[in-house]
């Protein structure tokens, strides 16, 4: 191995001196605006931690020049989109709920605003799909604990259920009769057949006939003597296939020994009232919406800005 730099004839380059088996290395300059390339970009990089959020620190970074910042940026942009929203906003909470469906063109932005804070607010407990799951209400089937119009689902949103802490909030009890010994083991037995039996899942029998006498004395105000419940109540229909905990019975059992009690937040004091009047919409879209019945106005309470659900 030599160590002599000398120029390559056919290249005009000089080498860089090292030779091994007859085998040189050439000393081959850079292209030229490689290294312009190389210097822009240490200029620029220079220039961006001056400007820009670039070194961190113990507790933040340096802030740069410009006081730029991403979290600042989206701010701006949020802000923006909430302006360009605002005037629909405004036409929903001042549009009476029974005519927000004589206005296709607002109820369907109104739709589309509740399927995005559903995904947000609503997903944790309902699903993406809104179909609930074992204790949460499928919202796309047309069986309502209080009823399925816009202005019964808004009011239902905006006090929730089951809230101690307030006195608009929804609110049905049925008695833990096992728990609280209103009635014996045995009995609730005969009360499960009896209700397995409403719901078509079992046939008539002895226990099913003593379970109708039982029905008849302590779950009748609730449900109604056909079993269909009553909406005033908030009481489930039990002739149906749908229920929210289960029709088996050990779910049935457990129902009877213990009760149930579902709680639903009041969104109205976490959500303004057009996101709550969207997500009233929302709802109301996605299969089981009712229309409000003239019937039904002195029954209900006028809502605010309601999910109404089993629970």
């Amino acid at each position: 191995m030599t160590n002599k730099k000398r120029i390559d004839e056919p290249t005009g380059t000089e080498t860089v001196g090292h030779e091994w088996d007859g085998i040189e290395e050439l000393d081959t300059p850079m292209p030229r605006w490689w290294l312009w390339a190389l210097y822009l970009s240490i200029v620029w990089a220079i220039g961006y931690v001056i400007l820009y959020p670039a070194w961190p620190m113990l507790n933040s970074a340096t802030e740069g020049t410009l006081g730029w910042t991403s979290r600042g940026q989206l701010e701006q942009e949020m802000a923006a989109r909430q302006a360009e929203l605002e005037p629909i906003r405004q036409a929903l909470v001042s549009t009476d709920m029974r005519a927000l469906e004589d206005n296709p063109q607002l109820m369907q932005q109104a739709i589309e605003g509740g399927r995005s804070a559903f995904k947000v607010h609503c997903v944790q407990c309902h699903g993406f799909g809104a179909a609930g799951s074992k204790g949460y209400p499928n919202l796309n089937d047309d069986d309502w604990l209080w009823g399925g119009d816009l202005e019964t689902i808004e009011y239902t949103l905006i006090h929730g259920i089951r809230n101690p802490d307030h006195d608009k909030t929804r609110f049905s009890q049925m008695p833990a009769f096992g728990r609280d010994g209103i009635l014996q083991s045995k009995e609730i037995q005969d009360l499960v057949s009896y209700v397995r039996l409403l719901s078509g899942r079992e046939k008539k029998s002895a226990a099913s006939t003593r379970g109708a006498a039982l029905f008849e004395t302590n779950c009748v105000v609730c449900h109604g003597a056909d079993g269909t419940g009553d909406r005033v109540q908030g009481a489930p229909n039990l002739t149906d296939a749908i229920s929210l905990y289960g029709l088996d019975r050990a779910t049935l059992t457990e129902t009877i020994t213990n009760a149930r009690y579902g709680v639903m937040p009041r969104w109205g004091q976490r959500l303004d009232p057009a996101t709550i009047r969207m997500l009233a919409a929302y709802v109301h879209s996605l299969g089981g919406g009712e229309k409000l019945l003239a019937a039904d106005t002195a029954a209900e309470p006028k809502a605010e800005s309601g999910d109404d659900e089993q629970s």
